[in-house]
């Protein structure tokens, strides 16, 4: 526990020292909030009583970016010691991946809440959005998409390990294919059907479209949220199964060493 509270109080220091970092943890998540919810507020003006749902925009934004800040907290945190040429260090030390890594989940999780604490106060406050209108129902979709970023963030970690620092272009590039195919920003049944099978398997749509199910009709289907929480629970496993034999393929091919060179 020592060595992981030390992971974690390491980032918080250059956090805490660095005003791009604490911007970071809410800049680009603040800066989707005014985008999106500007235009929803245009659209319920013309619309008027024919889009008084379209708020609920507003509301998957606000956990979609929540989604994104768990990734990016495991996973930009991994590469700022792959940026400055520390992680051989730390991984030469008696710190274990396993430790390493569960530092960088309470790194994200930290900023992760921290970040939606602030886009729900200013979704309050801009557009008078409650994002609590969910009640109970608040507790599925941030624990689903909480372990489905926990578990990307993990994923494009491993990714990197095994291919090297050139490819940290995937810590952002994988994220990115999940919003056209999770129903963000619009049903799942206006994709084609092969892709909708796609999105089945996604944690994610089953949250966006629970939520969507939640305004419209005021009924909820909880066996796909269930479904959705087990595949985002799977996903952890399998990113945590990957970055274990990553890692182990890094060490018996002595690829280490790459993370201080390349």
């Amino acid at each position: 526990m020592i060595r992981i509270y030390a992971i974690f109080l390491r980032q918080v220091l250059l956090i805490r020292r660095s005003i791009h970092r604490l911007l970071g943890i809410f800049y680009w998540a603040l800066l989707d909030l005014l985008l999106w919810g500007f235009l929803t507020v245009y659209l319920h003006k013309v619309g008027q009583d024919r889009l008084s749902g379209i708020t609920v925009l507003i509301g998957t934004v606000v956990l979609w970016n929540f989604l994104m800040r768990v990734q990016q907290g495991v996973g930009v945190s991994f590469l700022e010691d792959v940026w400055a040429r520390n992680l051989m260090s730390l991984l030469a030390s008696p710190l274990s991946i396993r430790e390493y890594m569960s530092g960088l989940v309470v790194v994200g999780t930290t900023s992760a809440f921290f970040s939606l604490a602030i886009m729900t106060a200013v979704a309050w406050l801009l557009f008078s959005y409650n994002i609590f209108q969910f009640g109970f129902l608040m507790i599925p979709f941030v624990a689903i998409l909480f372990l489905f970023g926990l578990g990307l963030g993990i994923f494009t970690t491993a990714m990197i390990l095994r291919f090297g620092p050139s490819s940290e272009i995937l810590a952002w590039s994988i994220p990115a294919l999940i919003p056209p195919f999770s129903g963000v920003f619009y049903p799942v049944a206006t994709l084609p059907k092969a892709l909708q099978y796609i999105a089945f398997i996604l944690p994610s749509s089953h949250v966006f479209e629970g939520m969507r199910a939640a305004v419209f009709t005021s009924r909820v289907d909880w066996q796909n949220l269930i479904l959705g929480f087990l595949l985002a629970f799977l996903f952890v496993i399998a990113s945590f199964f990957f970055l274990h034999r990553s890692y182990r393929y890094v060490l018996r091919n002595g690829l280490l060493t790459r993370f201080s060179t390349e």
